[in-house]
């Protein structure tokens, strides 16, 4: 059975690389256009691992982290934040695995994010310096 992986952004073009990317890595792949969205997808489904931007309408990727972290069944599914440098998330968010960049060679990122979290190493903030 294929991994599989929930991504979470209201830009269809960010959705787009990073499910095609995912899918070109054998993960079986749902995508949702925003928090909520994404929690209803969750009822559904039991993902090994999210992505999520974090500036959305209805629910921001905060407030699904906070979601997430608070059921016993999604607490430490692996969260990977895709978000533009200049949005500082990369720093105030604490309880994400790991963090993309938009603006930087995003195929390059998923894969160096992929390896952390798959080897299950520590949150990788160090990267981000």
């Amino acid at each position: 059975m294929p991994t599989t992986a929930l991504v979470v952004d209201d830009s269809m073009l960010i959705r787009y690389t990073v499910c095609r990317f995912l899918e070109e890595r054998g993960f079986a792949v749902q995508s949702a256009t925003n928090g909520a969205e994404a929690l209803d997808i969750l009822s559904r489904i039991q993902p090994d691992l999210i992505f999520t931007d974090m500036q959305m309408p209805k629910m921001s990727g905060s407030e699904l982290i906070t979601a997430l972290k608070s059921k016993p069944e999604t607490a430490r599914v692996p969260i990977i934040i895709v978000a533009a440098r200049a949005s500082g998330f990369a720093e105030s968010e604490k309880r994400a695995n790991y963090v993309i960049f938009k603006d930087i060679d995003i195929e390059m990122q998923l894969a160096k994010a992929l390896d952390v979290v798959s080897h299950k190493a520590p949150s990788a903030y160090a990267a981000r310096k």
